[in-house]
């Protein structure tokens, strides 16, 4: 049906204003996922499929073709617009709320665990707020994988939207844990059972994708997935190696076998950029870039920096407005911190039996090295990446990598709009206060631990950038951000351990 799709969207396209219908490249089988997971090097056939997987994007223009329109909403105080919302939606696990949010409001709301009336109008106003966004950034969804269900994240999404959409693939998630081929025997007779149970893997279903997307109601001009050459770690032969015993004391719980075993994700594929021209009739150029990277967190900054060199390589010669956004990960180290009962949910699926399991680990230990580790930097730093590095004294290792998105120029001499104006963003004139919402120390955080002690344990992860049109001085600029952390947290069990962000886009130079 699929092969069908492709031939059919190829068929109609027979001008320079038609697009792809359907792309997609072929999928490996279960058991052709299980020899790339035990298998190195892999089989040479088996290495040509996976390569072309990693470098071929999914494009879907169907919603085009069935009449979808954009929303042109009138922007508060700039008139016809667009709304760009990005968002790590952590898997796709909580797919069916995310649908909600955008396509059945009173759904979404009923199931709000806001704490009184003035709270739920607050939801009420976010869903309302970010159901106007024209165009999706979204980081880490599933295709095929068990943890959420077997479902194809970005499809669905897609359709129950009706919405454009693109995908890359970043990793093919071969660990024996997600193929189901690895038992586990240090645990309980009786808890054993349980878990080679609920480990059992549908093989016609597991596709084992996971990758970065864009959706638009614009329809898509042109796709490209772009892995990145300097790759940080090494998810297969990495997350092979047993745990060190630095990594074990951080880790410090009881079943130390087992929980090594859940935490570790052996992956072929990397870290990569997913590129996307949309046809946008408003503005000046009539074109639109997204670049969606997601930059490496097991690395230091510097690799973060170079992956973000990368980026602005691919980008330099591109003369229309670009919309560059996805999770960078500038946590100032080189791990995200986490805990252990949520790193069990995002790999192995959701359910009371885990939930009672990772209580058993989730201490706080692993927090509190996190607090220790990082709570010197982060005084000096606290929420703002973007400070200035000062060596010995009050270093900054992320600094480099926005001084270098500072500093870029396209061939066309346009810039990423850094610029802060109290008029055009929430009350600071701040550097990028008008494309990321700034708070009283910093930024507003987008990432949080479950169980945070005060600002430590919050992150500034997620970052939207603009180089606007060159037709005017705040044309396509950005415009009042937004991040949305009520609508986020209003369940009891959060939609995302990352938080939204929107940021207005004016078709027409604003007149405020």
């Amino acid at each position: 049906m699929r092969v069908v799709l492709l031939l059919l969207g190829l068929l109609v396209c027979s001008s320079a204003q038609d697009y792809v219908g359907y792309q997609q490249p072929p999928l490996l089988s279960w058991e052709e996922l299980r020899q790339i997971g035990e298998k190195d090097p892999m089989p040479k056939a088996l290495a040509a499929k996976v390569d072309s997987l990693l470098a071929t994007p999914f494009i879907s223009n169907e919603a085009y073709y069935a009449g979808a329109k954009p929303l042109r909403p009138d922007l508060p105080l700039l008139g016809p617009g667009l709304r760009a919302m990005l968002w790590n939606i952590e898997r796709g696990l909580r797919l069916q709320d995310v649908i909600n949010l955008f396509t059945d409001k009173q759904a979404f709301l009923a199931k709000a665990d806001a704490k009184n009336a003035t709270a739920l109008l607050d939801v009420a106003d976010q869903v309302e707020f970010i159901r106007q966004s024209d165009v999706l950034i979204l980081n880490e969804l599933d295709w095929g994988m068990k943890r959420t269900e077997y479902r194809e994240v970005v499809r669905e999404l897609g359709r129950a939207l009706n919405m454009n959409w693109a995908f890359a693939v970043e990793f093919l998630e071969v660990d024996p844990v997600h193929l189901g081929t690895e038992p586990f025997h240090d645990t309980e007779v009786e808890e054993s059972k349980k878990l080679q149970e609920m480990l059992k893997v549908d093989k016609e279903r597991f596709r084992g994708l996971h990758g970065t997307a864009v959706l638009s109601r614009y329809p898509i001009r042109s796709a490209k997935a772009l892995p990145f050459r300097i790759q940080g770690y090494d998810w297969y032969f990495g997350e092979q190696e047993r745990v060190s015993k630095v990594e074990k004391s951080r880790r410090a719980v009881a079943d130390k076998v087992f929980l090594e075993t859940i935490l570790r994700e052996i992956r072929r594929g990397g870290r990569t950029m997913l590129l996307v021209t949309l046809e946008v009739p408003d503005l000046p150029e009539k074109r639109l870039t997204i670049a969606a990277p997601h930059l490496e967190n097991r690395c230091k900054p510097e690799k973060r920096r170079q992956q973000m060199g990368e980026v602005l390589r691919h980008l330099e010669k591109i003369d229309h407005p670009v919309i560059l956004a996805g999770d960078l990960n500038t946590s100032l180290t080189d791990a995200k911190p986490t805990t252990v009962k949520r790193e069990i949910y995002k790999r192995v699926g959701s359910g009371e039996f885990w939930a009672q399991r990772g209580l058993k680990w989730a201490t706080g230990v692993g927090l509190a090295y996190d607090v220790v580790t990082t709570g010197v930097t982060k005084v000096k730093n606290l929420n703002d990446p973007t400070a200035r590095h000062v060596p010995i004294v009050a270093p900054n290792p992320e600094a480099k990598l926005f001084e270098l998105m500072q500093e870029f120029r396209f061939d066309d001499r346009g810039t990423f709009d850094f610029r802060g104006d109290r008029k055009r963003s929430p009350g600071s004139d701040a550097t990028l206060a008008n494309s990321n919402q700034r708070a009283q120390k910093g930024f507003e955080v987008t990432y949080e631990v479950e169980r945070n002690i005060g600002p430590f344990g919050q992150f500034k992860l997620d970052w939207l950038f603009v180089k606007p049109s060159r037709a005017g001085n705040y044309l396509f600029a950005p415009h009042f951000p937004r991040t949305l952390q009520q609508l986020n947290n209003s369940y009891e069990e959060r939609l995302s351990d990352h938080h939204p962000m929107t940021v207005d886009l004016p078709f027409a130079e604003p007149r405020l």
